[in-house]
């Protein structure tokens, strides 16, 4: 007799620990009237437990279908502990496919959350029961309208939109597009493009348009290519005089320089463009000149002392 009345105690005090686990279930909405056809249904559920138990995230319902007409969208969770008691609030978002003929109510399926309480001794779950809770939804037409002769009228006509006025925003452009193409000079002449090419203080600039002119002799054995190769070496030989502000030759080229040394990567190319110049025009000629120092590279070093310039 005093083995079963202590089991009667045990189970008794067991179930009165496990309601004291669970302390309130509250589920509140904020409104249960005025849903059509898709919209979304919000609910918000409130549970406070004992401080000691934590929520099991695998017990919440599953974001998906419920039913043919209604689906669970979304599913937030947030936490609190104050004191003893730890406040679960879970926000729901619903949608419903239930295409009303009449304004009814429809109930929403309550769930189970667990909850559990982990100690050396073992592990103590509680669950919590939230209930089902309904809302009213209403047709979005008539059953039955009028009869109307045209189809046509049972639709609503279009909603007017008023009139934008443009011209505030042509002026934007306007303004944008002059903005652009001031940015777009700026940089030109920076970079000497177009008519920037030969202006004042880029003469290597200038020597690089030369040089890409002249380099259209679609012949290398055309005695104009010779001539051409010749206004080459000139138009670079200018280019450094122009630099330098006297004449440049081969024995002023450490000078050079010195006074410049933005083109000191260079020093090896244009000591050969000064020694190709020699062969040039005090030796053999334009083609011994030539052969010593192809079109495409002395191009390249045109290029290089033009880029050096306009980062000088």
């Amino acid at each position: 007799m005093r083995v079963l009345i202590s089991v009667l105690a045990l189970l008794l005090a067991v179930s009165g620990a496990a309601h004291a686990q669970v302390r309130t279930v509250e589920v509140r909405t904020p409104r249960a009237f005025g849903y059509f056809l898709g919209d979304l249904v919000r609910a918000q559920a409130d549970i406070v437990v004992d401080a000691g138990f934590t929520l099991q995230a695998a017990s919440l319902p599953q974001s998906g279908p419920l039913a043919y007409w209604l689906d669970l969208r979304d599913l937030r969770v947030e936490e609190t502990v104050t004191g003893d008691v730890r406040r679960v609030r879970l926000f729901l978002t619903y949608q419903t496919f239930y295409a009303a003929l009449d304004a009814r109510a429809l109930e929403i399926p309550g769930f189970a959350v667990t909850f559990e309480s982990a100690s050396a001794h073992g592990a103590t779950t509680a669950t919590a029961q939230v209930p089902a809770w309904s809302f009213n939804i209403s047709p979005l037409r008539e059953v039955v309208p009028p009869a109307r002769e045209n189809p046509a009228d049972y639709m609503r006509p279009d909603g007017r939109v008023a009139a934008l006025d443009a011209r505030p925003l042509w002026w934007r452009a306007g303004g944008f597009g002059a903005l652009a193409l001031l940015a777009f000079a700026g940089l030109a002449r920076d970079r000497a493009w177009g008519p920037f090419r030969a202006r004042r203080g880029r003469p290597f600039g200038a020597a690089l348009a030369q040089l890409r002119r002249l380099g259209r002799t679609p012949d290398v054995q055309d005695p104009d290519a010779e001539a051409a190769y010749g206004d080459a070496l000139r138009a670079l030989h200018r280019g450094l005089d122009a630099t330098d502000g006297r004449r440049v030759l081969a024995d002023d080229l450490p000078g050079f320089l010195a006074r410049h040394p933005a083109y000191r990567p260079d020093a090896a190319g244009l000591a050969h463009l000064l020694s190709v110049s020699r062969l040039a025009f005090f030796g053999p000629g334009p083609a011994a000149a030539r052969a010593a120092l192809p079109w495409p590279q002395l191009e390249a070093l045109a290029r290089r002392l033009a880029a050096a310039e306009r980062a000088a």
